[in-house]
């Protein structure tokens, strides 16, 4: 059976139901969700919709975690932890009859900014927005500080998943700005790494021997659930430029892109191809006069002083919607230092690897993104015109890029009769990840929404939005289309984030490693109850 295939939500279960009892009894009544609506919610990402769990559990404290942990793994029963639900890779899905799904967002204490040794510990269940408005009192972030989701999306969720985003492009991947973890087993062990796992110590280092942080980085839940996590503070540099570029060809834009990664200059580096840039037209439409002055304001605000806040909002005001419109590959960069000379001496150089390819625009995007990281959902998980939205991803060498690029063109032609017979649209956003390139290829396509869009995305926004009928042989196409896209990644030897239950981490890999991998999960969890199915295990 497809996975796309809905699975029928099984009757509302008495709370006299043993297990509910006892995590009733761990918790209390008002954090075991045992409604049909909670249980069918919980079990969908943005994309899919897996088994509805038996309940969904909102622990507070790492005991309470712990407990209700051993309780359903003593019952038999898989345990699937979820952070704020942006997946798209299945990776709290449950496609098992008896599951639980962990609610972690009301595990959301920020318990420690030490800024004598520049580190910070949080529950899983903290958004970035929370953490960013956190640390800015004290001059502080994390080296990765969150992706574009960062409003909803967790830092436990982020950190399972890998994500990457803010600050991805000279400081890598969310797993990389950590520094220990507090994880939760299946039998209700709690697995401290890191220097705080010590007798006296505190978590403000991550090596100490084998690096067992790193082992839970990533791991799409399979191993443990997060119930601390600590993760390394630096200085916010206090000057900082977009750069943005127009390109006419993928060519151009890669051969451009490519170059300033091998630079490590930028720390965002992001673009979207022509139809992204269409569709990011229309969001702006749908977002409203409100939304626009808002931004403005904000990147006034963020300049350090009203001089520099006026020229830049009025380039911004006269740059308008422009930068979206044309048939163009548009890019766009960011560039940080301790003052505007350092800051200047990046820009040249993203310029001079810029400059012979293509045509630098008004760098609007990159000021709005970082004056207002966090924008709300409500015109990234649905197209501006209310069809449904999925991406997938690769990070992609860089001397593979263009061939990688090629394939996918034509994997493209080999279907786009059909992606108009079902009404598909195909677009693609790039990142720039250290010595990588992140290539997001992403689908729109009519269809009914679910209920996680009407629950995730604002009511006054829900109106603004077209509704279409259920489409499931579109559906249908846009995986069979994803499955093949991620076979052109294997094949030209990319990696991935949010590995989840989509992406073949196993697959034709170094045996030995495998089995390595296997031993590790069956240590920890020996019956296969913590996210089942997630990194192919």
């Amino acid at each position: 059976m497809s996975d796309a295939t809905q699975t029928e939500a099984p009757s509302n279960l008495s709370n006299q139901d043993p297990l509910v009892q006892t995590l009733q009894s761990i918790l209390s009544a008002d954090r075991v969700l045992t409604s049909d609506e909670d249980r069918t919610f919980y079990t969908q990402d943005v994309f899919n919709q897996g088994t509805p769990a038996i309940a969904v559990i909102q622990p507070e404290t790492t005991e309470e975690l712990a407990a209700a942990v051993k309780a359903a793994t003593s019952a038999g029963v898989a345990v699937f932890p979820r952070g704020g639900g942006m997946s798209y890779t299945d990776g709290y899905i449950p496609f098992v009859d008896q599951s639980i799904t962990v609610d972690t967002l009301k595990m959301n204490k920020i318990l420690e900014i030490n800024t004598d040794d520049m580190y910070v510990t949080v529950q899983p269940g903290v958004t970035w927005e929370e953490l960013d408005l956190a640390l800015r009192p004290y001059d502080m972030r994390t080296p990765f500080w969150g992706p574009f989701s960062g409003k909803f999306a967790t830092v436990g969720g982020s950190v399972t998943q890998n994500s990457l985003s803010f600050g991805s492009g000279t400081a890598g991947p969310a797993g990389d700005s950590l520094t220990g973890f507090d994880i939760v087993a299946a039998d209700g062990r709690v697995i401290t790494t890191g220097s705080g796992g010590g007798e006296n110590g505190k978590p403000f280092f991550r090596h100490f021997g084998p690096d067992l942080t790193g082992l839970f980085s990533g791991d799409a839940g399979a191993l443990g659930i997060k119930a601390t996590i600590s993760l390394r503070l630096i200085k916010r540099l206090p000057c900082l430029m977009g750069v943005s570029y127009n390109f006419k060809s993928f060519e151009a834009m890669a051969k451009a892109v490519t170059q300033v990664c091998r630079e490590d200059v930028a720390t965002e580096s992001f673009g979207m191809d022509p139809e992204l840039n269409r569709t990011n037209l229309g969001r702006t439409e749908n977002a409203g006069m409100e939304q626009a002055i808002q931004n403005l304001l904000a990147v006034g605000k963020s300049q350090g002083n009203p001089i520099s806040g006026l020229i830049a909002m009025g380039k911004m005001a006269i740059a308008g919607t422009s930068v979206f419109e044309g048939d163009n590959f548009s890019y766009h960069f960011i560039v940080e230092g301790h003052n505007m000379a350092a800051v200047n001496a990046k820009a040249k150089r993203v310029r001079a690897a810029c400059g012979p390819h293509g045509s630098e625009i008004p760098n609007t995007v990159p000021m709005v993104f970082r004056a207002e990281p966090w924008q709300p959902m409500n015109n990234i998980i649905l197209h501006p015109t209310g069809m449904r939205w999925v991406p997938c991803h690769g990070v992609v060498q860089l001397s593979r890029l263009q061939a990688f690029h090629d394939d996918l063109q034509a994997l493209y032609d080999r279907y786009a009769d059909q992606m108009k017979e079902h009404k598909i649209i195909k677009a693609a956003m790039y990142s720039g990840v250290m010595n990588g390139f992140l290539y997001e290829p992403v689908f729109y396509w009519e269809d009914s929404r679910e209920l996680f869009h009407e629950r995730v995305i604002d009511d006054e926004f829900l109106g603004m939005f077209n509704t279409y009928d259920t489409n499931l042989p579109g559906r249908e196409l846009v995986h069979k289309m994803k499955a093949e896209i991620i076979d052109v990644f294997h094949k030209h030897g990319a990696t991935h984030f949010q590995v989840g239950k989509v992406y073949p981490l196993l697959r034709n890999r170094n045996a030995p490693s495998v089995a390595l991998l296997k031993t590790i999960k069956q240590q920890i969890d020996p019956d296969n109850l913590i996210n089942p199915g997630a990194l192919g295990l």
